[in-house]
């Protein structure tokens, strides 16, 4: 039998892509999960960007910065204070495709090492001392409800639009990141006013566009923010986006 999180509200963070992160935003996010007092968090992925082992910087001289460790243990930490700031309930935190970049590096270039368990994301963050249960597949976290990362389909440059259609793909609504922009769609199907509503809903990121070297002009369409998923006794789930503007969360939730 499927388990299902518990009724209550719950925060859904996406993109933190450390070291690239929006640090004044993160602060802003610990601060706001120890006001609410959320009933647990739901991270889609992306937490940790693992830039030396991509593909794009591949015999680049950033493939050899010796970075990783310091982001790894920094992440960590950061993970271990939304702990505390939790105090309690669970944390469930999405595979991704920045998530997977080093086992894939691993699996090309040093096969060798393939099957040490020291390697895996979970490990090197931590998340089983913290509490945290990582999903390496899509996670059913209501009744008709995936939380997944949003690379499991294709993108779109319509905020929502990218949750939707993996929606559509799966019969299922879907909370998800990936694109980095915040929205949440609907599509109704149905005859004779028996309708089936499915909802793609996009959480935005936790980025910082100065720290994304890749962009020109420092200037994307992106959209700051987290979400927020309320869970009834009858486990539907009503989502919200909360923006935030220059590092500061926006709107009263508390």
């Amino acid at each position: 039998m499927t388990k299902y999180l518990e009724p209550g509200r719950y925060v859904v963070l996406s993109d933190l892509q450390w070291p690239f992160h929006d640090a004044k935003a993160l602060r802003a996010v610990l601060q706001f999960v120890r006001d609410l007092q959320p009933a647990g968090i739901l991270n889609v992925g992306d937490e940790l960007d693992q830039d030396t082992v991509s593909r794009w910087n591949k015999g680049t001289a950033r493939e050899y910065s010796p970075v990783l460790r310091k982001d790894i243990q920094d992440l960590s930490e950061w993970t271990g204070h939304l702990r505390e700031a939790l105090s309690d309930g669970p944390i469930h935190v999405s595979r991704s495709n920045h998530g997977d970049r080093l086992q894939k590096y691993v699996n090309q270039y040093a096969p060798a090492l393939v099957g040490f368990e020291e390697l895996e994301i979970t490990n090197l963050l931590r998340y089983p001392e913290l509490g945290v249960t990582y999903h390496r597949r899509p996670f059913e976290f209501a009744p008709g409800w995936m939380l997944a990362h949003g690379d499991e389909g294709s993108l779109s440059r319509i905020a929502g639009s990218t949750a939707l259609g993996l929606a559509r793909k799966w019969g299922k609504s879907v909370v998800c990141g990936h694109t980095h922009r915040a929205g949440i769609t609907h599509e109704s199907t149905g005859v004779n006013a028996n309708l089936r509503t499915l909802t793609g809903f996009e959480v935005g990121n936790l980025m910082s566009l100065k720290k994304a070297g890749y962009l020109k002009a420092q200037s994307a369409n992106w959209q700051q923010g987290i979400g927020l998923l309320d869970i009834d006794d009858r486990l539907r789930v009503v989502p919200h986006f909360i923006p935030i503007y220059n590092g500061e969360i926006q709107g009263s939730w508390t």
